[in-house]
């Protein structure tokens, strides 16, 4: 009997350690599975890494690309557009003016009644979306629908207005599609995108379609200026500010434009205007560096877009992408390890998780990152995850939104580089000339876009940056100003601005 008792005591003292050998070999994986994953962040954010000295790299490479695609036609990544705008708002214009905005799926009909002083006495808009057939039909019937809305809005709207309130009715045209700009009203369309396929429009002049169709409705318009949302953004912020320079649209997509001098403009030689500058689209959004961090994330991204080897730039900064760098990071994680759970299908599946989502992941500051949570779990799939994931997964967001916001910062200073309001070469270029105590000028640059102005922790990086790069002398003189809607206002108020004139002010001899 003794024996026996022994021999089951010694039984279950070795089923004992087996288990204990069991559990403590599973806490030992789980262990190494969960530092795997933490290194292979840290290899993540060291090869998106964006100190100081990277960004100047990247200031430096913007600026040469910048002369580079002045200088000749194809000579940088950047196309460096004329944009023929030579004069922009300065706050005296008057009047009533209207826009339209047509870049996708919908449209907007603006009016804006402007009352000098830098003043906006009135604003009215309308947001009508583009029938699908008409996406495919003709440009004829394409531009009737358009001024048959425009006239029903100037209809509706202009009751109460005495003639005398109307001047001109000129209209700006913000066509947000590739389009060869051939003078501040004019310009061929390059190519479809976004869903359109208008065939017999391909390479006609834009604002010669429109205008014809305002004349078959019946509309008494004049289409004053045909811009882009950047050069609208520009517009918007110099009617307030005449100290600004420059404007950047950080959102989905991502442009910037600035004033540059005519004769700076060596690939058009002759070039004339009545103000010596012209307002130059940088479509910064093709710019590349070798001192861009990129990641094998990126790499990856690049290789299965619609676009590969192009747009580098964007890809890296724009609210189009950041979403899916964060899904991409998760996925080679949960495929390394269980951390997450089963593998979800979810995560296999491009653009999944927006960059509005990851930014409420970002900016979770519950306690226990209930949004997290919920994100993971109706957008990926992804159930019962432990604190410390999600921790860790608002950690990745950080990580690709840091380089976006400080990438975007140096790409704003190399602007400021190029015309001399950076503060280099001894500060000399960031004062004002003919002034003896050297006085700074004070450089503005209108910002807009969702990233920016809805995004807090991408907008307080990318200032922080902007200051960084700067330095403590310089940084105070330069502001960035959030703009809303340069697209359409900005278009109307180029509208106002070139409205009055009876001759061209841009030459080319």
């Amino acid at each position: 009997m003794g024996k026996l008792v022994l021999g089951l005591a010694v039984a279950c003292a070795v089923g004992s350690c087996a288990i204990a050998a069991v559990m403590v070999g599973r806490r030992v994986r789980s262990r190494r599975r969960w530092w795997s994953v933490v290194r292979a962040l840290d290899e993540f954010e060291e090869a998106a890494s964006t100190p100081v000295g990277r960004l100047r790299q990247v200031v430096d490479a913007m600026a040469v690309e910048m002369h580079a695609g002045l200088a000749s036609e194809g000579g940088s990544k950047l196309k460096m557009l004329l944009t023929f705008v030579d004069n922009l708002p300065d706050g005296s214009e008057s009047g009533i003016y209207y826009a339209l905005h047509v870049g996708g799926t919908n449209f907007r009909i603006l009016r804006i009644q402007l009352g000098g002083q830098r003043s906006i006495l009135g604003h009215d808009v309308e947001r009508k979306p583009i029938p699908q057939h008409l996406m495919t039909r003709t440009s004829e019937e394409f531009f009737d629908f358009i001024a048959l809305s425009l006239k029903e809005f100037v209809e509706r709207k202009g009751n109460n207005l005495q003639p005398s309130q109307v001047r001109g009715n000129d209209l700006g045209f913000t066509f947000s599609f590739p389009v060869k700009q051939t003078s501040v009203s004019s310009g061929t369309l390059i190519k479809w995108t976004k869903g359109f396929a208008i065939d017999d429009m391909v390479e006609k002049d834009v604002v010669e379609c429109l205008q014809k169709a305002l004349s078959r409705r019946g509309l008494d318009m004049n289409v004053a200026a045909l811009v882009n949302d950047s050069v609208g953004t520009l517009a918007v912020g110099h009617f307030y500010d005449k100290d600004t320079v420059a404007a950047v649209v950080i959102g989905t997509g991502t442009n910037a434009c600035y004033l540059e001098r005519a004769d700076a403009i060596i690939k058009c030689q002759g070039l004339l205007t009545t103000s010596g500058g012209m307002v130059i689209n940088m479509e910064w959004g093709n710019f590349w560096s070798s001192h861009l961090p990129r990641t094998s994330y990126d790499m990856d991204l690049d290789a299965e877009s619609q676009n590969p080897n192009d747009q580098g730039f964007e890809k890296m900064i724009s609210g189009m992408y950041l979403g899916d760098i964060v899904r991409r990071v998760i996925c080679k994680m949960s495929l390394a390890s269980d951390i997450f759970g089963p593998f979800s299908s979810k995560l296999s599946t491009r653009f999944v998780l927006s960059t509005p989502l990851m930014a409420a992941m970002h900016e979770d500051d519950s306690p226990d990152l209930s949004e997290v949570a919920k994100i993971l779990e109706e957008t990926l799939d992804i159930y019962v995850v432990p604190l410390k994931i999600r921790k860790l997964v608002v950690k990745i967001c950080d990580v690709v939104t840091r380089r976006a916001a400080r990438l975007a910062a140096a790409g704003i200073v190399g602007i400021l580089k190029k015309i001399g309001r950076d503060g280099t070469g001894g500060i000399t270029s960031g004062r004002i000339k003919g002034v003896r105590s050297g006085k700074l000028r004070r450089t503005v640059v209108a910002v807009e876009g969702g990233l920016y102005t809805s995004y807090t922790i991408f907008r307080e990086y990318l200032n922080e940056a902007v200051a960084e790069i700067l330095g403590e002398e310089i940084a105070p003189y330069v502001i960035l100003k959030v703009m809303e809607d340069g697209a359409g206002i900005g278009a109307a108020m180029l509208a106002a601005s070139n409205s009055a004139r009876s001759v061209d002010t841009v030459q080319v001899l």
